[in-house]
C-alpha cells in the first residue's frame, strides 16, 4: 500500500493531507491568506500524526505544481522537495488544474453530461483555465484566458460546461448567463483532490528528479514596486 503526503498551495488554501492505498486518511487546510509559509509544516505533522505513522513511512510526497500563486507554489514545492530529501522518498506532482477538474467531476451528478473548466485567478480578468471531459482527457489545455462574454462560446454552444476555482468566482458575471455554464460555487483546490491522480503516478513509477523539478507557472512572475523607501 502507499502511503503518500500530499501537498496544495497553489491557491489561497494551504491544504495537505495523507492518503494510504488511495484512501484519505487524514486532512488538515485552511484558506487564512497569507498563512501557507506558517502552516504548512504544523500541518503535515499534524496529519501525520492523525494518521497514526511517522514520516519514514511514507512511501512519496505528491505536491501541486501549478499553476497558480508564485509564493504559494514555490512555499509547497519547497516543501515537499525537502521532505523527499530528508525522507529519501520519491516527488510525485500533479497539474493543479488537473486535480481541481477531478475534484469538480467527483461532486457533480452525472458527470459525463459535463465537460470541467477548472479556473485559478491570475491577474484583473485573466485566469489560468483549461477543460476536461468526465475522463479527465483534456479537451483545451492549460491557458491564461482573459475573460468576457464570448469566453469558451464555441465550446458553450455544444456543451454544458461546469466552473470552479477562484478564477471562476471572478468571472461568473460574464458567463453566467449561458444557459450551458453551471458554477460549482465554493469548490477550490484541496489536497484530496490530488489523492486518486497521486496513488496513480506512484503505481506506474512516474516520479520527478526531485533535484530539478520547478513548479509550473505558466507565466513569469513580476515583483510589484517596492514600496520601501530607498528601494529600487
Amino acid at each position: 500500500m502507499a502511503k503518500i503526503l500530499n501537498i496544495e498551495t497553489s491557491t489561497r488554501v494551504c491544504s495537505v493531507a495523507v492518503s494510504i492505498d488511495g484512501e484519505l486518511i487524514s486532512l488538515k487546510e485552511s484558506h487564512e491568506k497569507n498563512a501557507h509559509a506558517e502552516n504548512i509544516t504544523l500541518f503535515s505533522e499534524s496529519v501525520i500524526k492523525k494518521a497514526g505513522i511517522v514520516f519514514s513511512d511514507l512511501d512519496a510526497i505528491a505536491v501541486s505544481k501549478g499553476p497558480g500563486s508564485y509564493t504559494g507554489l514555490r512555499i509547497g514545492v519547497s516543501t515537499a522537495k525537502g521532505f523527499c530529501y530528508a525522507l529519501d522518498k520519491p516527488l510525485i506532482a500533479i497539474g493543479t488544474l488537473k486535480s481541481l477538474a477531478a475534484g469538480m467531476i467527483q461532486k457533480q451528478e452525472n458527470p459525463h453530461e459535463y465537460l470541467f473548466c477548472p479556473m485559478i485567478d491570475a491577474r484583473r480578468m485573466e485566469v489560468y483555465a483549461a477543460i476536461f471531459d468526465h475522463r479527465l482527457q483534456a479537451v483545451k489545455e492549460t491557458e491564461a484566458v482573459i475573460i468576457d462574454e464570448s469566453s469558451f462560446a464555441e465550446l458553450l454552444d455544444k456543451h454544458k460546461i461546469a466552473f470552479a476555482g477562484d478564477g471562476a468566482e471572478k468571472c461568473k458575471a460574464a458567463l453566467e448567463s449561458n444557459p450551458n455554464a453551471l458554477f460549482q460555487d465554493n469548490l477550490l483546490p484541496s489536497a484530496t483532490f490530488l489523492i486518486d491522480l497521486a496513488e496513480q503516478h506512484f503505481s506506474e513509477n512516474e516520479f520527478e528528479n526531485v533535484a530539478y523539478f520547478e513548479p509550473f507557472y505558466l507565466k513569469d512572475f513580476v515583483a510589484g514596486v517596492p514600496k520601501v523607501k530607498g528601494l529600487k
